[in-house]
């Protein structure tokens, strides 16, 4: 299952906003901090969280703030609208915040373009009043936000958006979902939850829909690393038209006889051309790894191979594999791509054409 952080009871995340919010003040001496109110959290008319008043260059200003405990863009577009609301309807004087423990980029944008100030746990905040502005980014994410970010690209949350990836406009129901990518039911409420909050994903009458695909690709390749497995380097004398009739012959013994798919720079050869390379790449289980030595006459070496064999240890990298050309198994265009995106200079030129020329989602 994905981890999520610690849940945080309401009391403390409005305690530990009204601290941060302190801190924010005091660091500017201009600026001397009034008080610093809880609002009630029930009944009908329910104010704002937070109620702080503060002054600075002989002029008073007051502040309503909504506290989430979550800050991706769903949680902080609820949390805009009621403090827009409270605003226009009791407290018109008020400046609009926003705080929670951290508020992703998407959602401090939200705020801003809303007209509505920010503050977060994490040290970033915006505040615009009449002579104060405050417009503070602090670069990186905390720890829990990274946590909860690599948890939804862990191998088998990974095979989820395989499957939505394959074709995002396509919606999904949980059960659906799962059967097609053999996950839980829970692992897959848990992956549906995460790309609702950020805003990738959206829930239709037919179930939840891949609204971002091309946001999830950037975060999946900002926070991607090579599938677990052991690297093989071999050496065959075999090349050109020889090695394809050979690795056809391992390919098409699968899934009886062992998984085994082109990779990296060789898939991307025949999916979308763009340079070459004098060698071979592969991921195979081990009984394919092993057909792949068999069929291309290969040996192990320790330098000098134009063979790298990957030998996965999940077998979901292999779930989605294509058949560009008759007999020809290659991984999907999104492994592919997130496999270029981490093989050096010119497997970034190579993982961009391919992203160009066959995972543009948004002509």
């Amino acid at each position: 299952m994905m981890k999520t952080a610690d849940p945080v009871k309401p009391q403390e995340a409005e305690q530990q906003a009204a601290e941060a919010l302190r801190g924010l003040f005091e660091r500017s001496p201009e600026i001397k901090v009034g008080e610093i109110v809880f609002g009630p959290r029930v009944g009908p008319d329910r104010p704002v969280d937070i109620l702080a008043s503060f002054s600075a260059f002989g002029r008073r200003h007051r502040i309503a703030c909504e506290v989430r405990r979550n800050g991706q863009p769903s949680h902080v577009r609820g949390a805009i609208l009621h403090v827009r609301d409270y605003v226009a309807r009791l407290d018109s004087d008020a400046a609009p915040m926003v705080s929670a423990p951290f508020l992703s980029e998407r959602s401090r944008a939200l705020c801003v373009e809303s007209g509505v100030g920010y503050f977060d746990l994490h040290g970033n905040a915006f505040l615009q009043v009449p002579g104060i502005l405050i417009d503070v980014s602090v670069p990186g994410e905390p720890p829990a936000e990274r946590r909860g970010l690599k948890s939804l690209f862990r191998p088998k949350a990974a095979r989820i958006l395989r499957v939505m990836l394959r074709d995002p406009e396509r919606a999904w129901r949980v059960t659906e979902l799962a059967g097609a990518a053999g996950a839980s039911l829970g692992h897959v409420s848990n992956v549906r939850r995460a790309l609702l909050d950020r805003e990738w994903a959206e829930e239709l009458s037919g179930g939840v829909v891949l609204s971002e695909p091309d946001a999830v690709l950037d975060a999946w390749r900002a926070a991607y690393r090579p599938p677990d497995g052991d690297v093989k380097w071999l050496y065959t004398s075999l090349h050109g038209a020889a090695l394809e009739d050979a690795a056809k012959a391992v390919f098409s013994l699968r899934p009886l006889h062992g998984w085994a798919a082109f990779a990296s720079f060789s898939a991307a050869r025949w999916i979308a051309p763009y340079g070459r390379t004098g060698v071979e790449y592969f991921q195979a289980d081990w009984t394919g790894a092993a057909q792949i030595a068999g069929a291309l006459g290969a040996s192990g070496v320790d330098r000098g191979g134009n063979v790298n064999v990957r030998v996965l240890k999940d077998w979901g990298v292999l779930a989605d594999t294509i058949e560009p050309a008759p007999g020809i198994i290659c991984t999907s265009p999104v492994q592919t791509y997130l496999d270029l995106s981490v093989a050096g200079e010119r497997g970034v030129e190579s993982a961009d054409h391919l992203r160009r020329e066959v995972l543009s989602w948004r002509a």
